[in-house]
């Protein structure tokens, strides 16, 4: 063990001699209620933004390959599924799988309501994986092998306002070539996913039902919807998708598609960043008053070390490594608190949230290592760059001074 060290394990060992003592304590308990508000905001801010990015995804996916002669309407220019670009996009690296897909827009008739639907057809080979842990009664719609299956999903919006169980009977009307067309539904299953935008209108079938009503045969689709391995190479592959499409064909981000909603959710990120400003702030404030306060006190110490043949740079060493025990204690202390409250609020659920107003039930929470890894390297780092600054006093005090005050 160096000198400078050992000396500084002797100096408040247990952070109760003098004056300096409470402050110590003081300097850690601010330092780790600190990173115990960076890392529970942190958790919780990134925990939502990947709540509603799943919720979004799981309506679309994260790539949507239609006809470019599509507009900005609920009836699609149909497209094959067995063009070669499909190939080539199974193959493209960060495509993770495809689905094929069409919708069209009607409504559902009660005897005393009507509600206007976006009417989702898929094929076997969807991703059911979001709706299934969706659901709140009932089952996922299942697929004939021939046929065309007459089994939905509505939403519990839905289901309320018009009054609709499981195994009910609904009837829908579509428009197609100028006259509407009548189709009755048994609801096998109810979702909700706390997303109004998405619940008051989605029912999702067969589609094969889609195929029929628009009269196209059983090759054609709506579009290919593309799912990626990682939310944060979308634009990546995104490129490499839109290289394998012909002239024909575009292709739409789920960022492109919902533009507002992720721009609020990248708002989100200025809270963050003001966040750990505010609570860097704090730990530094609270280490430097700790440091001085110590300096002050050891006047006499550090004249006696210097007189002794410890230079400068040895004092302020000193003074480093104590402050440095301090501030790794109050980080391990505020990852220990942040760490258990995370857990039990992703475990237990207990902070509940009105799902009206925030999309969700319970305050989502995203437990990740490198969050608390970065969180408290970051704090240590700049704490101990705060230190060089009130350590520089030690140059100006002179051993003959402090000495002879004594």
């Amino acid at each position: 063990m160096g000198f400078e060290r050992f000396v500084a394990r002797r100096f408040l060992p247990k952070g109760r001699d003098g004056f300096s003592g409470p402050v110590v304590r003081i300097a850690t308990y601010s330092i780790a209620l600190g990173v115990l508000v960076m890392v529970v905001a942190v958790s919780i801010l990134r925990g939502f933004q990947s709540e509603i990015r799943q919720k979004v995804v799981g309506f679309g996916s994260h790539l949507v390959v239609t006809s470019y002669a599509m507009g900005n309407t609920y009836e699609e220019t149909p497209i094959s599924m067995e063009r070669p670009e499909v190939q080539r996009l199974i193959s493209t690296p960060g495509v993770r799988h495809i689905n094929f897909y069409a919708i069209k827009g009607g409504m559902i008739k009660t005897e005393e309501q009507i509600q206007g639907i976006i009417f989702k057809g898929v094929d076997k080979g969807f991703d059911s994986s979001f709706f299934a842990s969706n659901m709140v009664e009932g089952r996922l719609f299942s697929l004939p092998n021939n046929g065309s299956g007459n089994e939905v999903i509505i939403s519990q919006t839905v289901a309320n306002k018009l009054n609709i169980g499981l195994g009910d009977k609904v009837r829908t009307y579509f428009w197609q070539n100028d006259s509407p067309r009548a189709r009755a539904f048994e609801v096998c299953g109810i979702y909700n996913t706390d997303l109004a935008d998405f619940d008051e209108h989605y029912v999702v079938g067969d589609l094969r039902q889609v195929q029929r009503l628009n009269e196209w045969d059983s090759t054609m689709v709506g579009g290919y919807e593309v799912l990626v391995d990682d939310f944060a190479h979308l634009d990546e592959v995104g490129d490499r998708v839109v290289e394998q499409l012909g002239y024909d064909l575009t292709m739409h981000t789920i960022v492109e598609q919902n533009p507002a909603l992720f721009s609020w959710l990248e708002l989100l990120d200025s809270n963050i960043v003001l966040i750990i400003i505010i609570m860097m702030m704090v730990c530094t404030v609270a280490i430097v008053s700790a440091l001085l306060i110590m300096i002050f006190e050891k006047t006499s110490t550090i004249g006696i070390l210097k007189a002794l043949g410890s230079d400068n740079h040895s004092v302020r060493k000193i003074f480093i490594y104590k402050s440095a025990g301090i501030i790794a204690k109050g980080i391990l202390l505020g990852d220990a608190v942040a760490w258990l409250l995370c857990w039990l609020q992703e475990r237990l659920h207990l902070v509940h949230l009105d799902s009206a107003s925030y999309m969700m039930e319970n305050v989502p929470v995203e437990l990740n290592v490198t969050t608390f890894a970065a969180i408290s390297l970051g704090s240590l780092a700049i704490c101990l760059l705060a230190l060089l600054l009130p350590t520089a006093y030690i140059t100006s005090i002179e051993p003959a001074k402090t000495i002879k005050f004594d």
